[in-house]
């Protein structure tokens, strides 16, 4: 008789550790356990499925070749005994049991195990707020709850949405349920930024405004305080500052990890509650493993503990944890939290730190904003890209990179060609010097990823300096807090002539690019000369010009006017360059 082995929890890292264990050691007595009816799913493809993009729920648990990933199938395919609608009630470390409980019948019996896994996942933050429990009021963490969503809207019982949390899941929520079904949808977010702790703010508005654009009411830093419900049904939320109707409330405010059997056994579990595991996938009981969103694992960036709930990740670990179950020394050494979505007709993604993720665990931190296009600007169709990279000044050390662009393979390319190399701890000039794939129809021949690297050295040898679009924009608001500031527009006339023509010359001054090497004696010395074009390229010449002949003070807009257009619109006139 083989290892007997036991899996709590079967929708990611636990069927990942059962096959490769079988694959590895045919003679293993592998049992996967969990208390859904429903197993090995891809939950990051449920919003794909109540948009409609995904046509059937099956095809979120099916093969490439198009078998059900159901209990026969790992039974008779995989040769893995397979307990569904079983609960995990008590770990008997000391005997090796694991004590579970059938969830149809009541009865109760113990396993035996030489080896354990748990991958019990997470679980969604419910709001402790009134009315959570009404009719109408889903999480979207499972397939049974979208497919009551799906019929919910389906059936025309659904005119008006809110979705509380501007993540991933809320966001991917809000597209799918405006996109498809043309449902009125607000989305609610208590932080002032979508998709906290994954972008920063620059990143994050532009898609809250692409958002908008498409028909999204989008509300930030405005908490969710009370579900309000008609009969036992949902009517509405309310938040801070105002009352939204809705006939479906999506509560998407975060997962957090499951590890209450991992402490009641008293396994090692993290103060933000993850199960704590070695680089083999073991907990502090050595014939214990666990893997999957439970888990904490190492961010190869900052060398800290972090949350990673992600698909990917989970996998890997997963297989990691399976080879050494059978025997084969294997580890995991973390991650950088590479992520990527969509949103209606953009994608945006990061791997690694955000700025204020950056500056928490000590780094001196900065960032460099670029907003060139994302192909060969000659390529008759192109667009603009924005990017985002975070760096420490002090070491050089490339923290993370973030990218939003036109919807297709262009942000992936770059943050999977950035993820590698954080997690080998790369520096700037590794990123100045990393080969991409060039062609006019894919990208420039001065990549994306290079030209955010060439900001950030320029930045930390002090060649350029800069103001933040959040700088920027509070000016636009209230000029008063910077008296000293002049834009400089270096713009064709015909695009910067708008903005002067509605600010004033006192406050926005045209002087195209072409003619700054001879008219820069007409510039005001009084002033700090705020230099724009459209992705910032010019505007750092023109100040390494300036700076060069005892010009004026100059600073650059970091990443332009392309990225101010695509935060807000209305605010500049004239085109968007």
């Amino acid at each position: 008789m083989g290892k007997k082995v036991v899996i709590v929890g079967a929708v990611a890292a636990g069927p990942k550790a059962a096959v490769r264990i079988k694959r590895l050691d045919f003679s293993a007595q592998v049992t996967l356990i969990d208390e859904d009816s429903i197993i090995s799913y891809g939950g990051c493809g449920i919003p794909y499925y109540v948009s409609g993009d995904v046509p059937d729920e099956k095809e979120l648990r099916s093969t490439n070749f198009h078998m059900v990933r159901d209990k026969d199938y790992f039974e008779r395919a995989k040769g893995v005994t397979t307990l569904t609608r079983t609960k995990a009630l008590t770990i008997d470390r000391k005997n090796k049991k694991v004590e579970i409980e059938s969830l149809e019948t009541g009865a109760r019996d113990w396993l035996d195990y030489d080896a354990l896994m748990l991958a019990t996942g997470t679980e969604p933050f419910v709001l402790p707020i009134p009315g959570a429990d009404l009719d109408g009021v889903f999480c979207a963490n499972n397939i049974h709850r979208a497919v009551a969503i799906k019929e919910r809207i389906a059936a025309g019982k659904v005119s008006s949405a809110v979705v509380i949390g501007g993540g991933a899941i809320g966001v991917e929520m809000a597209e799918a349920l405006k996109d498809l079904w043309g449902v009125d949808t607000a989305l609610v977010e208590f932080f002032d930024q979508l998709l906290p702790n994954l972008v920063d703010w620059e990143m994050a508005a532009i898609l809250a405004t692409h958002l908008r654009d498409n028909g999204v009411a989008v509300h930030l830093g405005e908490p969710a305080r009370e579900i309000i419900g008609e009969g036992g049904t949902v009517a509405g939320v309310r938040t801070d500052k105002r009352t939204l109707a809705a006939d479906l409330v999506i509560m998407a405010a975060g997962v957090r990890p499951r590890a209450e059997l991992a402490r009641a056994a008293g396994l090692h579990v993290s103060e933000r509650g993850m199960i704590v595991v070695n680089d083999h996938m073991q907990t502090s009981d050595p014939a214990i493993y666990a893997a999957g969103d439970c888990v904490e694992i190492t961010n190869l960036v900052s060398g800290r503990k972090f949350f990673a709930p992600l698909g990917s990740l989970a996998n890997k670990e997963g297989r990691v944890a399976g080879d050494n179950i059978a025997g084969i020394p294997s580890t995991f050494a973390g991650g950088v939290g590479s992520f990527i979505m969509k949103a209606f007709d953009m994608s945006i993604g990061s791997a690694g730190l955000t700025l204020s993720a950056a500056r928490a665990a000590g780094y001196d931190a900065d960032i460099s904003l670029t907003s060139p296009v994302d192909r060969a600007h000659f390529y008759p169709i192109h667009g603009i890209a924005c990017f985002l990279m975070v760096f420490d000044r002090r070491t050089r050390k490339a923290l993370g990179l973030q990218g939003i662009g036109p919807m297709g393979d262009g942000i992936l390319a770059r943050i999977n060609g950035a993820a590698p190399l954080l997690c080998a701890g790369a520096t700037i000039e590794d990123f100045n010097t990393i080969e991409m794939a060039y062609s006019p129809p894919f990208s420039a021949a001065i990549d994306s990823v290079n030209a955010a690297s060439y900001v950030a050295e320029n930045l930390c040898d002090n060649r350029m300096r800069k103001i933040d679009m959040r700088e920027f924009f509070e000016y636009m608001k209230d000029p008063t807090v910077q008296p000293d500031w002049m834009m400089l527009d270096v713009r064709h006339p015909k695009e910067s002539q708008p903005c002067v023509d509605r600010f004033g010359a006192e406050r926005w001054l045209s002087l195209p690019y072409d003619q700054v090497r001879e008219r820069w004696r007409e510039l005001p010395t009084d002033k700090t000369m705020v230099v724009l074009c459209n992705a910032g390229t010019r505007s750092y010449e023109v100040q390494r010009f300036l700076d060069q002949v005892g010009g004026p003070s100059a600073v650059v807009l970091a990443g332009g006017i392309n990225v101010v257009k695509r935060i807000d619109g209305d605010l500049l006139p004239g085109s968007a360059g």
